[in-house]
């Protein structure tokens, strides 16, 4: 059994109805938002628009993460995998759309043969050109549709939460997948020399003569810390949403860093506390060069409708900032079975 908490309070104290997710990748749809990209991007029917060295592609991808598209469009555009760019990860069971950008300098005559070959993979529904290379967070937010079934709880108090969720939001949570099955994530984390992540950032400016089994193992290392701070900030969440503080405007919550937060005041006081809560995660960021930063403690779906397509089945729509998960608002409400986990994941691949 995990000695981790990886399930934290709701807003309403308790989740009010169960529902099952991505019965098929086509209950979950996502769009990537990139701005001002909307009003650069050509039609791929003729000729890509915009100038620079970066050639950025709109794909939709079904049943393949964010990495593996990645590393598959560098093969194709024979170009080293650093130089393959995106602003986040997407789900791999739902149907997504996201930009991609690819370093290929000079070489504007060949874009064309290169989309063609592209879509034979993935349809390619947009192209533009630009100066800069795409980066986590570059995209405005993204849209939403999503089809739970099986739907079962009391559908006014269903229909009241859902009221209450598109005026409050939901606690910002980070989602459990990111600590790994009963926490494992953060048991590695415990076992991190914190030193070596400053020794990998420093020769990584350099970007050559690094072994491939240290680059594996340092990204590794990065993963584990990450899940290290994210955990940190759900527990310093879970606190404001059981006194009832998180919905305040501009409430923020800590991502733990080099002298550990830049809160101030009784605020400080209860982020330390809570931290001090697990010194073996808090000794991680003592001797790392990472800045304290801070976090929204509210997820806000903006422009959230919803329909019941039957008695037991709803459809939901909204748009969500960077850096907000469409299943940490759902949860707030829904106790979630993901149909495209374990034995429902294994014609997958």
């Amino acid at each position: 059994m995990s000695l981790w908490r990886l399930d934290w309070p709701t807003s309403g104290g308790r989740r009010i109805a169960r529902a099952q997710l991505k019965t098929s990748a086509s209950d979950f749809f996502v769009e990537e938002v990139l701005e001002p990209a909307g009003s650069l991007a050509g039609d791929v029917s003729g000729e890509v628009s915009g100038n620079g060295e970066h050639l950025c592609l709109k794909l939709e991808k079904t049943g393949d993460n964010t990495e593996f598209v990645g590393r598959e469009l560098s093969r194709l555009a024979n170009c080293r995998s650093f130089d393959v760019g995106f602003c986040g990860l997407k789900d791999r069971h739902a149907v997504t759309r996201q930009w991609f950008s690819l370093y290929r300098p000079g070489r504007e005559a060949e874009d064309a043969g290169l989309i063609h070959e592209v879509s034979s993979r993935w349809p390619v529904l947009s192209a533009f050109r630009d100066a800069r290379k795409l980066r986590r967070g570059d995209h405005s937010g993204n849209r939403f549709v999503i089809v739970l079934r099986d739907v079962s709880g009391d559908r006014q108090a269903i229909e009241d939460a859902l009221q209450r969720l598109a005026t409050l939001g939901a606690p910002n949570y980070f989602g459990p997948q990111r600590f790994g099955r009963d926490g494992a994530n953060l048991d590695r984390a415990l076992h991190i020399d914190p030193s070596a992540l400053n020794r990998r950032s420093r020769s990584g400016k350099k970007g050559r003569g690094g072994k491939k089994r240290a680059g594996s193992e340092g990204a590794k290392n990065v993963l584990y810390f990450s899940a290290a701070r994210s955990w940190l900030f759900n527990e310093v969440l879970a606190a404001r949403v059981e006194d009832g503080s998180w919905a305040e405007a501009s409430a923020t919550g800590p991502l733990w860093g080099d002298g550990g937060t830049t809160a101030s005041g009784p605020q400080e006081t209860l982020e330390r506390t809570i931290v001090a809560r697990t010194p073996g995660l808090a000794e991680l960021f003592s001797v790392t060069r990472m800045k304290p930063e801070r976090r929204s403690l509210a997820a806000r779906p903006e422009d959230l409708v919803w329909q019941w397509q039957a008695d037991n089945c709803l459809a939901l729509a909204f748009f969500l900032s960077p850096g907000q998960y469409a299943t940490t608002i759902l949860n707030d409400i829904f106790e979630l079975e993901d149909m495209s986990l374990g034995r429902h994941n294994e014609q997958q691949g």
